[in-house]
């Protein structure tokens, strides 16, 4: 790819930049807009806080400092393969959904780390609102597509003015603005305390639990329930429109015109523009996307209803039925870091390879609970059916094989809400690496799996809103203009009696998760309660029979 992209050097036509702030790692990636071919990207791992049981925080000023880096980096790889950077006619952001974040206005600081997406500290909070409707369940759902979860922003705004004194007096100072990550990095970059825009997109205000999906506006009467003053929010805007300029860096005054949830962008970026298309992808969580065009269609089997894009000002909103994941790519890095049983993500999916089973082993990571299609916070991580056979290359593939279960449950309830199954799934993500994984989701789907041969459908979604903004207008929208895409195809290779009996188990596995909880523990944290979970009780005795599985099978 350099060598072509240094021969074509300056007669390159305009470029897009992407912004790809994800939960484990931030990216920013330059496209041709002409082709969507990918010129350079840089990438920056980030760290994640853990400092209760439960609780998940990542630091605001290190997500903004690593999008900075990214720019810079990626600027100088484009610079050395003579490529103009001044090409870069717009900026799309895409992010991580629902974390949250406040900061000062005066001072651009935060004043407190970011709750992330999959933060559980709320628990408590979830239940104390759910209880001052009891007989009105559908009030929330009914204007947001959400139900009542520690998912989403409203909760972990209401914990922060509840818990955190900074954030209560600075709210009273009339100091505090809040926002989802794509707001705090456009305010920061378009001039933060010195003028920034606090502005949010559609997609992203749409997990937020403040926002009627039907008005698109903020909503008074869901901020009056959750109790969360409405001027410290940001604007809504579309998905496609200039918001403002950069104020900083290698792109100084370049616009950012794109701004979608990171879901939402792999929805246009798979070019799933018409009604009944979907796609998944496989990063920290999974997602489940189906556009369901203009019509918000509400789901009967415990799915999301959420703003898909508004690709323009002017433009019509397009809704989507989502199943969300909490747990995908985090069980690997879980692997990895927590119990060490490879050095690498890589190295899990050789592990796997080396057995090409499970053997009788399976594995419900609901280290946040379980989201689409439970909404059971009380559920907890488990493995079972252990034996002395059982070593770190068969809890390795019960992994990858538990994306695939819970992929298989979100797409069952996708087909009962649609009423017409899926011929096959459309993937991307940076699992969609692991060629395991995706011959096991063919498996078990017992559908063709149809991954894009450039992966980077979410930065690529985000590039193509920036793009073709308003004002900028140098991408088309036009699937034509994305149709010498090659597909990677996965066929099935099991029989359908095989995948069914392999699924029923693992849904007798996922009932034996649950219960495990309660708002006590999920809020307060306190180890000596989560001593007795199944999933603290396994890290301890795994290790004793990681080790003496390797006398017993010569696993080294």
């Amino acid at each position: 790819m350099a060598a072509v992209a240094a021969a074509k050097g300056t007669q390159l036509g305009p470029l897009v930049g992407a912004v790809d702030q994800g939960t484990s790692s931030t990216r920013f990636l330059v496209f041709n807009a002409k082709t969507a071919e990918l010129l350079s990207h840089h990438q920056v791992e980030l760290k994640q806080e853990f400092p209760k049981e439960g609780w998940v925080e990542q630091d605001p000023k290190e997500i903004l400092q690593s999008v900075y880096e990214c720019i810079e980096k990626t600027c100088e790889k484009l610079v050395q393969l003579n490529i103009d950077i001044s090409n870069i006619k717009a900026i799309g952001v895409s992010n991580q959904r629902e974390t949250t974040v406040v900061w000062d206005k005066f001072t651009g600081e935060p004043l407190y780390n970011a709750v992330v997406w999959l933060d559980l500290r709320t628990q408590s909070t979830v239940e104390a609102f759910a209880q001052k409707i009891p007989g009105n369940n559908n009030f929330v759902k009914s204007k947001t597509g959400l139900p009542i979860s520690t998912y989403f922003s409203a909760v972990k705004l209401r914990w922060l003015l509840d818990n955190v004194e900074e954030v209560r007096k600075a709210v009273e100072d009339d100091r505090a603005m809040f926002g989802t990550i794509d707001s705090w990095l456009i305010w920061s970059m378009t001039g933060g305390k010195n003028g920034g825009v606090h502005c949010t997109d559609v997609t992203n205000a749409s997990r937020t639990m403040l926002f009627n999906i039907h008005t698109l506006e903020w909503d008074p009467e869901l901020c009056q329930f959750f109790e969360i003053p409405m001027e410290i929010l940001p604007s809504v805007r579309s998905s496609s429109e200039i918001y403002g300029l950069m104020k900083a860096g290698a792109l100084d005054g370049v616009p950012i015109s794109g701004c979608l949830g990171d879901q939402s962008a792999a929805l246009v970026g798979q070019m799933c523009f018409q009604n009944g298309q979907a796609k998944n992808t496989y990063g920290t969580g999974c997602f489940l996307l189906c556009n369901t065009g203009q019509k918000s269609v509400f789901s009967e089997h415990g799915l999301l209803t959420t703003v898909a894009y508004k690709l323009g000002r002017d433009k019509p909103v397009c809704y989507a039925l989502e199943g969300s994941v909490a747990i995908a790519g985090a069980v690997i890095r879980w692997l990895r870091d927590n119990l060490g049983i490879a050095k690498s993500s890589e190295e899990i999916e050789k592990l796997a390879q080396e057995v090409g089973t499970s053997y009788g082993c399976y594995f419900v990571p609901a280290f946040s609970g379980l989201y689409a299609p439970y909404w059971e916070p009380s559920a907890r991580g488990i493995i079972c059916g252990l034996t002395q056979f059982t070593n770190k290359n068969h809890i390795a593939f019960a992994a990858l094989e538990a994306v695939c279960f819970q992929t298989r449950e979100i797409l069952d309830a996708m087909n009962k809400d649609c009423g017409i199954p899926l011929s096959h799934l459309q993937v991307d993500g940076g699992m969609t690496n692991n060629k395991i994984l995706m011959q096991l989701q063919a498996d078990i789907l017992c559908i063709p799996v149809v991954k894009p041969s450039m992966p980077e459908t979410t930065a690529l979604g985000a590039a193509m809103a920036a793009g073709s903004a308003e004002g900028v207008a140098v991408w088309s929208l036009d699937p034509e203009d994305l149709s010498a895409v090659t597909m990677e195809r996965f066929e099935p290779q099991i029989n359908e009696e095989e995948s069914e009996v392999r699924y029923a188990t693992w849904k007798k596995a996922v009932v034996k998760s649950m219960g495990w909880a309660t708002a006590q523990t999920s809020s307060q944290g306190d180890p000596s309660i989560f001593c007795s979970l199944p999933l603290g009780f396994f890290i301890v005795s795994s290790m004793i029979m990681l080790i003496g599985a390797r006398h017993i099978s010569g696993v080294p």
